[in-house]
C-alpha cells in the first residue's frame, strides 16, 4: 500500500476552474470503479490551496489515474495556470486507521 499527498496553491481567479477539473477527474474515477484506489481532494483555509490525498492499494492501481482523460486535461490546465505554489508530492507510509482502507 502507497499513500501520496500533493499540495499547491493557484491563483485566486483558477480556483473555480480548478475545482470544476477536479470534480470531472472523481466523476471518472467514481465510474471506473477501481477496488484498489482510494482518492480525495481538500481546498484549504485560504480558498486557493488544494490537497490531493491518493492511496493505492498496489502498483496497477498506481497507473489509473495518470492515465485518465480528465486527469490528463487537469494536469495540463494547471500548469497553464501558472500555480502560486507548484505541486510538492509527498509519499506517506500508512502507520494505522481506524478505518478499513482496503
Amino acid at each position: 500500500m502507497k499513500a501520496t499527498r500533493i499540495q499547491y496553491t493557484v491563483q485566486p481567479g483558477f480556483v473555480e476552474q480548478n475545482k470544476h477539473n477536479i470534480a470531472k477527474v472523481m466523476e471518472e474515477l467514481r465510474a471506473a470503479n477501481h477496488p484498489g484506489l482510494r482518492y480525495s481532494t481538500y481546498l484549504l483555509e485560504d480558498g486557493k490551496s488544494f490537497m490531493h490525498f491518493v492511496i493505492y492499494n498496489d502498483e496497477q492501481s498506481e497507473k489509473v489515474i495518470p492515465n485518465l482523460p480528465s486527469f490528463k486535461h487537469f494536469q495540463t490546465e494547471l500548469r497553464g495556470s501558472n500555480p502560486e505554489v507548484m505541486p510538492k508530492f509527498d509519499n506517506l507510509s500508512v502507520v494505522g486507521s481506524s478505518w478499513e482502507i482496503f
